[in-house]
């Protein structure tokens, strides 16, 4: 016998979570799937933890809208949410007056994008704020609005708060089929089977097969490998801002930060691989790290690592977001690479919204908005 509900969410990461949470402020029945024992147990808590203020993503794309808005919404949600959240700011360095043109483009693409409170400043002026800054640099893009999360408590915050206001979560439930029928979906997992009227795939990684169990138009995402060094908290202060280099054809290169727990945290490299559970470090990918990261920071004291893990981001061909309605009922949230951290909270509500006014469902009187 199906376990029936009204809506069903495939994937227990942030981007999950927090549609779960906007959808929790609506009447109507909505169950979390998670094939793992835990949330947060993909790139949901294996990433940096930067809330980027939004200058990076092209102009027009599903990542810069959601990027900005899911940046200006994390201040407000960690009060209300209660996890550790802090605005830091972030700098773009510039090592030659070549790259400073780089630096302009990115301060110009992220006034299309609506990014507040950016500046570009000269090498001295970044140093003044963090004094560990490479003499080499002789500018940076600085962007106020940027801050930093624990983003594994950040997801079981939108999920407590979710459950809070009716959403049952179930885990070690990995879908195995799905089949469409005169009701909308019946999802067998592992261990049970599930009736719902809509579907949302926030799937992570796994998403091009929970899409591709559903609509003839096929989907591929590349799982994209990224590692870290993870210093003590004696260190956590080598800087007080996040420190990026100037973004590359995989993503936005190796960055030095403060975490929101007050350590240090150094990376990601990037490599797309093909194994989706693949979250191996390699002798050669931290050396790297390690070497590209001191041109940023010279100094930085690895001996004093705590650990090295590695992440995997869900990378689309297209090299936006996916998201909205793929077939009757099916909702994709899917290639949520960076930044989709950032943007979850923004992507929730979105859909939430979506989903709502396409089954009617009205909103809560008594949602409670605090956790």
């Amino acid at each position: 016998m199906s376990i029936k509900t009204d809506i069903l969410i495939i994937g227990g990461g942030i981007t999950g979570c927090a549609i779960a949470r906007e959808l929790s402020k609506f009447a109507g029945k909505t169950m979390l799937l998670e094939a793992r024992e835990d949330l947060a147990r993909g790139a949901s808590g294996a990433n940096s933890g930067i809330v980027h203020a939004g200058y990076d993503p092209v102009p027009g794309s599903l990542m810069a809208k959601y990027n900005v808005k899911g940046c200006a919404m994390y201040p407000e949600l960690a009060e209300k949410l209660h996890f550790p959240y802090k605005n830091i700011g972030s700098y773009v360095l510039a090592f030659s007056e070549a790259e400073m043109k780089t630096v302009q483009a990115l301060y110009d693409r992220g006034i299309e994008n609506g990014v507040p409170d950016m500046e570009i400043i000269s090498g001295d002026e970044a140093r003044k704020g963090d004094p560990n800054l490479s003499e080499e640099v002789v500018g940076a893009l600085y962007a106020k609005t940027a801050g930093i999360v624990s983003p594994y408590e950040a997801t079981i915050a939108f999920a407590e708060n979710a459950a809070d206001n009716g959403v049952e979560f179930r885990f070690l439930e990995e879908v195995r089929g799905i089949r469409k029928t005169g009701e909308g979906f019946l999802v067998e997992t592992g261990k049970s089977m599930y009736q719902a009227k809509c579907l949302v795939n926030a799937a992570g990684v796994y998403a091009d097969v929970i899409h591709n169990m559903i609509c003839d138009k096929q989907l591929s995402l590349t799982p994209r490998r990224g590692e870290y060094f993870l210093l003590d908290k004696e260190d956590g202060g080598l800087v007080s801002s996040t420190i990026f280099q100037l973004p590359g054809k995989f993503g936005k290169g190796v960055l030095v930060t403060p975490t929101a727990h007050g350590n240090l945290l150094v990376g990601p490299n990037a490599l797309d691989i093909k194994d989706k559970e693949d979250t191996e470090t390699t002798r050669e990918g931290l050396a790297d790290i390690r070497n590209r990261a001191q041109l940023s920071v010279p100094g930085i004291p690895f001996q004093k690592t705590i650990t090295s893990f590695s992440g995997l981001r869900a990378h689309g061909e297209t090299g936006d977001f996916i998201i909205g309605e793929s077939s009757e009922g099916f909702f994709d949230c899917a290639g949520i690479e960076s930044p989709g951290l950032t943007s979850a909270p923004a992507i929730g509500e979105y859909l939430a919204e979506l989903i709502a006014k396409k089954y009617s469902l009205a909103e809560k009187q008594d949602f409670r908005e605090t956790r």
